[in-house]
């Protein structure tokens, strides 16, 4: 029927290779050098942070690994495997799923019906695939059993206009429609910028559901001690290199912000 395929899979794989890695990335707009050489790897459950100033080169890594750019050189391996995405639907067919500050939902729309956004579930017709008319009611039934699995307890009626949501509500429908569909990976660029503090709470607490679910995140952060709180690794980033990558447990976050701005220089290997 289409339901919701969760994080079942890769929490039950190898945890000790990586899901996603990014090899040697370059990309170049005219003379403007944007990535130099970049490597990445998330590992299942584990939360990524990556941080840089801007202009460091966050943006464009991502791009290049859900498909809305081309790396000029380099690749991306997904569990292992060599794969080339030419649009970001590619990428999410693939199971790499996004969640960004703009979010994508369709406020007029109900909450089941944006979980299920561009992949609606139809009833079987009488003419084959001709007229199928969309299975509202399975897809009422799915998107309240995902919300409830992810303990989004803010939402209690699927049949809500998101309209009527609030900031941190919204966000949390994004989230849990890339959980639902991002079996490989979750890709989550500054998810609680205009969010209050609470709301921020909110979305903090499902990303680690998540994470402990066995999905591999990327998160990307200007917020240094959010980041300092929820990733198990942080990759720096600086004028289109990955510098460092460093464990909150083991490196200050000033030395981190040290590093990110040049003002500390990275150690010799």
């Amino acid at each position: 029927m289409g339901a919701l395929s969760g994080t079942e899979g890769p929490a039950n794989r190898d945890a000790t290779a990586p899901v996603l890695s990014a090899r040697n990335i370059w990309k170049s707009y005219g003379r403007v050098v944007a990535l130099r050489g970049v490597d990445l790897d998330v590992y299942r459950a584990e939360i990524l942070g990556l941080i840089g100033d801007n202009g460091a080169g966050k943006s464009t890594l991502i791009k290049c690994i859900t498909g809305a750019e081309t790396p000029d050189s380099g690749s991306i391996l997904l569990e292992g495997e060599e794969v080339v995405f030419h649009s970001p639907l590619a990428a999410r067919h693939a199971g790499i799923e996004a969640v960004y500050q703009t979010l994508g939902v369709a406020p007029q729309l109900d909450i089941a019906s944006n979980l299920f956004l561009g992949r609606e579930l139809r009833k079987k017709g009488p003419l084959g695939a001709i007229f199928r008319m969309l299975d509202v009611q399975a897809m009422r039934r799915e998107a309240a059993r995902q919300v409830a699995e992810l303990g989004i307890a803010t939402i209690q009626d699927i049949t809500q206009a998101v309209e009527t949501l609030s900031g941190g509500q919204r966000q949390a429908v994004a989230v849990a429609r890339a959980a639902a569909f991002g079996s490989k990976v979750l890709i989550m660029d500054e998810p609680t910028a205009a969010l209050g503090v609470r709301e921020s709470g909110q979305v903090h607490r499902l990303v680690r559901a998540l994470r402990d679910r066995g999905l591999p995140i990327i998160l990307i952060s200007h917020n240094i001690p959010v980041l300092w709180e929820l990733a198990n690794r942080v990759q720096i980033m600086r004028l289109g290199e990955a510098i460092a990558v460093v464990k909150p447990e083991t490196t200050e976050m000033e030395e981190a912000v040290a590093l990110m701005t040049g003002a500390k220089a990275v150690a010799a290997t």
